[in-house]
């Protein structure tokens, strides 16, 4: 027929577009163009879809020609312009009525031909014509014929015979499914905009059913969840003495001790369809699964998608492609999901396995785990040192609980949100983490923890699926981490095209090792605070706090110094003369108080102190808004000493550092929670007196640079002034994320889903960076600052830093680089080289 704008057939010229035609259309063009054998097709457009869905109908005479007098039957198929979003579901052998049916018993057998015809009938009824679907459920002999009477007693006229007629009508009612509430609701969950287009396929239907091997199969040439080459598939062959729709036979494709495989039967026809194979990969550049029928030993290919696959095959195949010179290297880097590379680091719940959810919650550090349920830290690291999982259940955790979850495989929490104490520490530490979970309640006094109607006792066990944010019941089979070849081919190659640098966020030495191990290019950020809660540190940090004179206070530190230099010693050695920035102490004293009346018992006993004494000093040091308090610099200028010790610490460790690896280490000096340039002024003042006085002592001179974490307004807004005298500023943006919003980011998380469900916030803006607000807040503290200061060092160091759509906005601002958990570092490595490439593009257009 010719073409019309309503009608395209698919043949090499044909102006078929993927946004007007659809995903199937176009898919269906290229494999005519690699000249393998594609049955008849026919494109419509999704301008012509969208005038059906209304009520234009296209032209009987049209619609008639499709059916050609070689093959009376067609198919229909949704081509939207992403094969995610879906459509309605394919109607099959379109076209059938009592002459085809005649025609069809004459050559494949009439108990063949009624059963095409009854499942047409039945699914025209059901899905075309609306009736209703218990009617319609006949089988075996006379179905066909009480199915066809039944018909015309509910719509008070026969089946219709006109194949144009019945056409028009499955068009008409694929049409308007796609504009159906339902059915916007599930492709905008899947990515698709609410006004997604819906192009549509006729194609004639190949026969599965005639003289000789037939039957109908899928084939694809890799394994979906290693990605490793491998054919798998199925291949239905049906014979003429059997009903239509029953599968005689299921062969495999490739020879196989179980049984039949159509290599054995037809080898020919199995080396073509792997000939296939190899094109589609080849001038396709993807992975695709072949749909075929084979007729009579003559093959048809019917569709051709992209393999489903799990995120480890599908770095895999990506890495692959590049190296066989189908793909660009950076076609390969844009390929994978910056995010799905989480789901390599970690072991991960076997797709197949059988999931009992038992709770949900927020998906705060990703990964899986199964372990036996503890409410303690001291009862997970008792299990680990009887070397059991254990998983922590907690209602939030606090400081305090950091040991328990090193101990901890998994850590569970009833409150908090993405940027929670127990979110930022997990996804450090790289342990499977669920925040703020619905419908747990915890009864410590019982030990016991109830998740909706099921009580679970402490020592049973479940799986915790960071992953996905679910809670399951039991052991779960797991697959383990795949930090192959492939893996660290595609991050090398990322390196290669980014121009942003990825550091890590890292507290201990085992935190270095592993940024190491992920190739991160320094540490950002070094929360010095969490070395003070060793079991060694605190009581001298307690005494610290209690003591009434400088004097002493420095006594008490003293303790600590060596502690600490060994800390910073141990980071510039592992870091091997790659950039180590630490923050100075942050959090406020209060934090390393006991506040139950056990505790300070034990702390007065401890002090040889009264224990009203003791009371009233921890009373003292408790504020309303603790984390608006003294803290950060405030503490470093009322209580100096604890700066003062700390810069001799480093110091000191850099000196020790650059002797033992002959490399010049250079320490960088980090200020939190600046307000004004003042307070800069003060510190650095002392700093510079303290390593003035180390220089004379040990003889040695050394380099060391000084900075700010910019977490508060006033501080990205008098970034000019504070700028001029640093050597590089740090953007803390959780903590500028909190105060810019008034928010508290351990408990945004009771009621952020609803925010986001009412659409108060695009995202939550602890996990994605709020650009219109808080990116502003940054963007002008970039500019004040390079103003005054144009050499100075621009990083972003919170949680945003491992954001692959916050490092988008970090590499438009012209941030020199960002610093997120180790775990974080091969997501952002990717993310910043996407990023780039993507900047470039729209330059080069």
């Amino acid at each position: 027929m010719r073409d019309s704008p309503d009608l395209t057939e698919i043949t090499p010229s044909a102006g078929i577009e993927r946004h007007h035609h659809g995903w199937r259309a176009k898919c269906l063009q290229r494999l005519i163009r690699l000249e393998l054998p594609v049955p008849r097709s026919f494109a419509i457009p999704a301008s012509t879809v969208a005038g059906i869905a209304s009520g234009r109908r296209i032209p009987l005479p049209e619609l008639r020609a499709l059916f050609s007098q070689d093959n009376r039957l067609v198919s229909v198929r949704p081509s939207a312009v992403m094969p995610e979003w879906g459509g309605p579901r394919t109607v099959l052998n379109v076209g059938i009525n009592d002459d085809t049916h005649t025609a069809m018993s004459k050559s494949i057998g009439g108990a063949n031909a009624d059963a095409i015809y009854l499942d047409f009938v039945q699914s025209y009824a059901i899905n075309i014509a609306r009736l209703d679907p218990d009617m319609f459920t006949q089988d075996g002999p006379g179905a066909l014929a009480q199915a066809l009477h039944l018909y015309h007693d509910q719509m008070d006229e026969p089946f219709p015979q006109d194949p144009g007629t019945q056409l028009a009508e499955v068009l008409r009612s694929m049409s308007r499914a796609w504009d159906g509430p339902t059915a916007r609701l599930l492709r905008q969950a899947k990515g698709a905009p609410a006004d997604a287009p819906l192009g549509l396929v006729v194609q004639d239907m190949a026969p599965a059913l005639g003289p000789g091997l037939c039957g109908s199969g899928t084939i694809q040439f890799i394994d979906p969840v290693s990605g490793a080459p491998r054919i798998t598939g199925r291949f239905r062959r049906q014979s003429q003495g059997a009903t239509a729709g029953q599968d005689v036979e299921t062969f495999y494709l490739v020879k196989d001790d179980r049984g039949s495989s159509l290599e054995d039967v037809a080898p020919e026809l199995f080396g073509d369809l792997v000939a296939y194979g190899t094109a589609t990969r080849a001038r396709l550049r993807e992975e695709m699964q072949i749909e075929f029928v084979i007729n009579n030993g003559n093959i048809s290919i019917i569709d051709a998608t992209r393999v489903q696959r799990s995120s480890r095959a599908n770095v895999r195949v990506a890495v692959a492609m590049a190296r066989n010179k189908i793909i660009t290297t950076a076609e390969a880097v844009m390929r994978v999901e910056p995010r799905a590379l989480a789901d390599l680091l970690h072991h991960q719940v076997d797709p197949g396995a059988p999931r009992h959810v038992i709770a949900r919650g927020i998906n705060a550090s990703p990964g899986a785990a199964t372990g036996k349920i503890v409410f303690t830290t001291t009862d997970a690291q008792a299990a680990a040192a009887r070397d059991e999982a254990c998983i922590l259940i907690r209602r939030e955790t606090s400081p305090e609980d950091i040991r328990g979850m090193h101990a901890a495989v998994a850590v569970l929490t009833e409150r908090g949100g993405t940027s929670s104490h127990a979110a930022v520490i997990a996804r450090g530490l790289g342990k499977p983490c669920i925040v703020g979970a619905t419908g747990i309640n915890i009864d410590l006094r019982h030990r016991r923890v109830k998740f909706g109607s099921e009580v679970l006792e402490e020592g049973d066990e479940i799986t915790v699926d960071g992953t996905s944010g679910e809670v399951l019941a039991g052991r779960v089979t797991l697959l383990g981490p795949a930090l192959d070849d492939s893996f660290n081919q595609l991050l090398d190659w990322a390196d290669q095209e980014s121009d942003i640098v990825v550091r890590a966020n890292a507290d201990t030495p085992e935190d270095a090792r592993m940024a190491q191990t992920f190739k991160a290019q320094g540490i950002g950020l070094c929360r010095t605070e969490h070395m003070f809660f060793d079991a060694n540190r605190l009581p001298a940090m307690r005494e610290m706090i209690f003591a009434d004179t400088p004097d002493d206070r420095r006594l008490a530190l003293e303790r600590i110094l060596p502690m600490q230099r060994q800390d910073f010693r141990e980071l510039f050695e592992i870091m091997a003369g790659l950039p180590v920035t630490i923050r100075l102490f942050d959090p406020p004293l209060h934090e390393f108080l006991p506040h139950d009346r056990e505790g300070i018992r034990e702390l007065a006993e401890s002090l040889d102190l009264p224990l009203s004494d003791v009371t009233r000093r921890v009373d003292a040091l408790s504020e309303f808004n603790p984390m608006l308090g003294m803290r950060g610099v405030r503490l470093g200028i009322t209580v100096p000493e604890i700066y003062d010790m700390q810069a001799r610490a480093i110091f000191e460790a850099a000196i020790d550092a650059a002797a033992r690896t002959g490399q010049p280490i250079v320490p960088e000096i980090m200020i939190p929670l600046v307000s004004a340039v003042r307070e800069v002024e003060i510190v650095k003042n002392r700093i510079d007196a303290v390593a003035a006085e180390v220089r004379n002592v040990h003889r040695i001179d050394f380099d060391y640079r000084l900075g700010v974490m910019v977490e508060t307004p006033r501080a990205t807004l008098r970034a000019g002034e504070i700028a001029e005298h640093l050597s590089f500023l740090s953007f803390g943006t959780n903590d500028l994320t909190q105060m810019t919003y008034g928010l508290s980011r351990d408990d945004a998380g009771r009621f952020m889903g609803i925010y986001v469900g009412q659409g108060v916030y695009s995202e939550d803006p602890f996990h994605i960076l709020d650009q219109d607000g808080v990116g502003e807040l940054v963007l002008t503290g970039v500019q004040r600052a390079r103003q005054t200061n144009p050499q100075i060092i621009l990083s972003v160091c919170g949680e945003h830093g491992g954001n692959p759509e916050s490092i988008a906005f970090c590499h438009a601002a012209g941030v020199d680089y960002v610093s997120c958990s180790p775990f974080r570092v091969p997501v952002a490595r990717l993310a910043a080289a996407q990023a780039t490439i993507q900047a470039k593009s729209k330059t080069n257009h």
